[in-house]
């Protein structure tokens, strides 16, 4: 999943001397803002695009705000939602979803609270989260690269925290030092290996992975220098056929983001989002803290050729799934290399992150980065709810 870097006056506000974010859980104006705006006709919205009569994707739930980049779904069809403190405040930063677009704090109310009153706490309170996960046992992981705005992390507040969904109650916090998430780093996405009890993670700001020893606790930074997780040079990416230039004529440079997790464990597949080349290494290689960097990077392989693509997903056919947000559609690639059109829908504006369910359907989540005022010369342009679709696994 990625982002955009945008501010809206009495949003969002940033203190740069020490990187803490002086909002809170409600609008800084003290009125409060709602959890999530049920999709309605708005200055934002544009008009709802009606679904193609061949569309496999049912709605699950839409909102015209905040935005949201998440979504993981547990055990017994609880579905989470993930709304970075980006653009938006958001009341709710985790929150589970709702009949009717409602939305719950999760894992309650105290940890979507960040403020000064808690500034002492980073490790206690979602600062800007990123990715929610919901792993093979049921449990669901939160990854909190607690960059707000996009900016520079808050000291101490990266971290992967583990939560039970049954219990909403959080069962492990894991905080990342400066050496694996530097000031200018954004953690983006996470996949847990379950075998052998490790997470692994992309981290997008500067272009890295991260491999976290799930017994030791212990944390490495590593393809910090390998040309597979930094943005392809030149390349300028469009969505929905718009550039994503930003206002000083810019091109994206996004770096290492879409991950995915082969079904034994065996291989890492991983991609910048800015690049048309999927990647991927052995999690053998990865976990083998007695490689040097040279040695590692010998170790990754080039897949193939695929479009931009934000998130990844992974069938038990090994078939690599990709949100092609140049194409308002999800596409997969098998194992010989074709990319086959799983669904191609306008109202997949920015597809963003997937998640497989328990009874088999595959969610996806849209973040429509391409609308923003980032890149649009500092203007938002009309658009659809954000919106979480679900589908049943593709034959």
């Amino acid at each position: 999943m990625f982002f955009s870097c945008i501010f809206r006056p009495g949003r969002l506000v940033i203190l740069a001397a020490t990187g803490l974010w002086l909002g809170s859980c409600s609008s800084p104006n003290g009125t409060g803002q709602r959890p999530g705006s049920a999709a309605s006709p708005d200055s934002t919205a544009a008009p709802a695009s009606a679904a193609p009569t061949s569309s496999p994707l049912q709605v699950v739930a839409e909102f015209t705000d905040p935005q949201m980049v998440g979504v993981a779904v547990a055990p017994g069809g609880k579905v989470l939602a993930c709304f970075p403190r980006w653009d938006y405040n958001p009341v709710y930063p985790v929150a589970e979803v709702g009949p009717h677009n409602t939305l719950k704090p999760y894992p309650d109310a105290g940890w979507c609270q960040w403020n000064d009153s808690v500034k002492n706490e980073p490790l206690k309170h979602w600062i800007c989260p990123q990715t929610v996960f919901a792993d093979k046992s049921g449990k669901v992981w939160v990854l909190d690269p607690a960059a707000p705005g996009l900016k520079l992390t808050v000291p101490g507040g990266p971290k992967l925290v583990k939560t039970d969904p049954q219990t909403n109650q959080v069962l492990l916090t894991i905080p990342f030092p400066e050496s694996v998430a530097p000031r200018k780093s954004y953690l983006n996405d996470v996949r847990i290996d379950l075998q052998n009890n490790y997470a692994y993670l992309t981290e997008s700001g500067l272009g890295a992975l991260v491999v976290v020893d799930l017994k030791t606790l212990k944390s490495r930074r590593l393809l910090a220098s390998h040309p597979s997780t930094k943005a392809a040079k030149g390349l300028v990416v469009q969505a929905e056929g718009h550039p994503m230039i930003d206002a000083q004529g810019k091109p994206a440079q996004f770096n290492a983001d879409g991950i995915a997790l082969s079904t034994d464990n065996t291989y890492l597949y991983y991609c910048p989002l800015t690049g048309h080349t999927l990647y991927r290494i052995k999690t053998a290689a990865l976990r083998d803290a007695a490689l040097s960097e040279a040695e590692l990077g010998r170790q990754v392989e080039t897949v193939g050729g695929i479009p931009a693509s934000d998130g990844l997903e992974i069938d038990a056919a090994n078939n690599v799934y990709l949100t092609s947000f140049e194409q308002s559609a999800l596409l997969r690639r098998t194992p010989a290399g074709t990319i086959e059109t799983v669904a191609k829908d306008a109202r997949l504006q920015w597809p963003d992150t997937y998640s497989w369910a328990a009874d088999g359907n595959l969610y996806v989540a849209t973040s429509a980065i391409h609308k923003t005022p980032t890149w649009n010369k500092g203007v938002g342009q009309p658009r659809q709810p954000f919106r979480i679709f679900k589908m049943a696994q593709p034959k």
